[in-house]
């Protein structure tokens, strides 16, 4: 008797991506541009229309907006390439919205801030 261990083989057969992940991928791409959108239309809103503090605000929301698109454009390259390879998942990112919900918080409340500090300073 051989003491090695039996050699087990394993046949590797082709997964079967179906077209509506690609879908579904391309479909949460083109929402968080719409978001982008809405988000890019505040800060044209606020830069038209706005004094000193809402340019200000204009340009933190512009920024956002931007990093969002970016954000957008990188997941949706990564898990189409995941896709592609048929990559197993999971295919979900924990932390970019959490930052990107911070990075909008944060630009509501320098907006909040200039004006409560524009209108307490005038009176």
């Amino acid at each position: 008797m051989s003491t090695q261990p039996l050699i087990q083989r394993r046949i590797a057969l082709p997964t079967r991506v179906e077209p509506k992940v690609f879908f579904a991928n391309e479909r949460t791409f083109l929402s968080w541009l719409q978001f982008t959108v809405v988000l890019g239309g505040l800060a044209i809103g606020l830069l038209n229309f706005g004094d000193r503090v809402g340019k200000i605000s204009a340009a933190a929301f512009t920024f956002v907006a931007m990093s969002i698109m970016i954000y957008a454009l990188l997941v949706y390259h990564w898990r189409a390439s995941k896709i592609r390879k048929r990559e197993d998942g999971p295919y979900d990112d924990r932390y970019g919205p959490t930052v990107l919900c911070i990075f909008l918080v944060g630009a509501v409340i320098i907006n909040f801030a200039l004006r409560f500090s524009s209108i307490s300073g005038t009176h």
